[in-house]
């Protein structure tokens, strides 16, 4: 099993997302992360789709993906050449004597405290995926009361791979 990392620029309509998403869903297609957002030009979505599957599986992604209507582009975006990165959300139940040591580790990892609660701090960190594991992997001896990570985003590094839509 491989695992792939897709750039996907479609027309940014309705539905768009559910399409691609039934496509995945019909076939029988695994999604481990899927992040969309408008890009610079307001007609259009860039959706990142991290996926799984044997080398057949992944090309048949590939290709089912590119016939859909809304589908301008696709393309992989291999780790050696491109740049991902994932937000994580982290509510920590903390208490006063333990805020510290969860500081210390906040700064280790240049996150960012955004919100103090008597009871609990609310935690933001950016990065790759190993980054942000690693990270709740210290905060192990914590009782985490909520999490949110919002998938990989990905660009392809340079501009050899830039592409333009009309």
């Amino acid at each position: 099993m491989q695992r792939k990392v897709y750039q996907l620029l479609v027309d940014n309509t309705s539905g768009v997302l559910s399409r691609i998403s039934g496509l995945f869903s019909r076939r029988g297609y695994n999604i481990e992360s899927i992040t969309a957002g408008v890009t610079a030009d307001p007609k259009y979505t860039r959706i990142t789709i991290v996926t799984s599957g044997d080398d057949e599986v992944l090309e048949q992604i590939e290709k089912q993906v590119a016939k859909l209507v809304d589908v301008r582009d696709i393309k992989e975006l291999k780790p050696e050449d491109s740049v991902y990165r994932e937000l994580v959300l982290i509510k920590v139940k903390v208490e006063a004597k333990d805020r510290p040591a969860i500081i210390a580790i906040v700064d280790t990892f240049r996150a960012k405290i955004i919100d103090v609660g008597t009871e609990s701090l609310m935690i933001e960190l950016t990065g790759n995926q190993n980054k942000i594991d690693a990270f709740i992997a210290l905060l192990d001896g914590y009782e985490i009361l909520e999490l949110a990570r919002t998938g990989i985003a990905g660009l392809g590094r340079g501009i050899d791979n830039v592409t333009y839509l009309p």
